[in-house]
């Protein structure tokens, strides 16, 4: 399914971050690996689980994988402190073209969030090696939007609500790279609910998740969006 985005008057613009701003580089499975070994638990037999669920809450995926409160949050803990040790690593670096297409849809007059479904810190970690700690108004993780991250539409409707950017949830454009992000724009009620072909998930399973258009990157947003 394709929408014509000349017939939306898209305001806000909802961007994940890894896979779809940042390259991610396998960081998330090298941290999801050295998690489990953490626990003394086997990474090989919960990768799949891992790559099926990208773009969810960190600590949701781990509840599923371990099934006990306690252990999931020890999981979830030695996760963000390894990727964390990745980024300061310098493993991490943005994706061509995406903070041009940031400043280019800032410069059209929309209002950019970026959002994770990583913790604050490693959130605010990641944008202070980029040096975009002031690039957009607001950034939100799991935490901020009440504790769910995706497939559910909380974040989106949070950004919707704090930055009264948009009038309506159509006015709403959600772009990510993962089934899970489309799910999140469906469910919000988005007007454009776009994937990108540079993170997780491939073009056809993002057009199942919902995606309205697949771009083959996020610098391809600014031409999509533009009268």
């Amino acid at each position: 399914m394709t929408t014509d985005t000349h017939d939306i008057d898209i305001r806000l613009v909802v961007l994940d971050m890894a896979g779809t701003t940042v390259a991610d580089g396998g960081l998330v499975e090298q941290a999801f690996a050295a998690a489990a070994r953490h626990l003394d638990a086997d990474p090989d037999s919960m990768l799949d689980h891992v790559r099926a669920t990208m773009g969810e809450s960190k600590i949701s995926v781990f509840r599923h994988l371990f099934g006990d409160e306690r252990l999931a949050r020890r999981a979830n803990a030695a996760f963000e402190e390894a990727y964390a040790d990745l980024v300061d690593g310098g493993r991490i670096a943005a994706l061509p073209g995406a903070r041009e297409a940031i400043e280019e849809l800032t410069e059209q007059g929309r209002t950019v969030v970026l959002t994770t479904g990583f913790a604050r810190t490693t959130q605010d970690a990641i944008l202070a090696a980029l040096g975009w700690q002031d690039l957009v108004p607001l950034t939100l993780c799991p935490a901020d939007a009440g504790g769910r991250g995706r497939p559910y539409p909380d974040m989106v409707l949070t950004a919707f609500l704090r930055t009264a950017a948009a009038d309506g949830v159509r006015q709403i454009a959600v772009v990510g790279d993962t089934s899970y992000d489309m799910l999140s724009g469906v469910r919000a009620g988005a007007g454009v609910v776009a994937g990108v072909r540079t993170g997780a998930h491939d073009a056809d399973t993002l057009r199942v998740a919902g995606a309205t258009h697949v771009l083959d990157s996020v610098g391809r947003l600014p031409g999509l969006l533009a009268p």
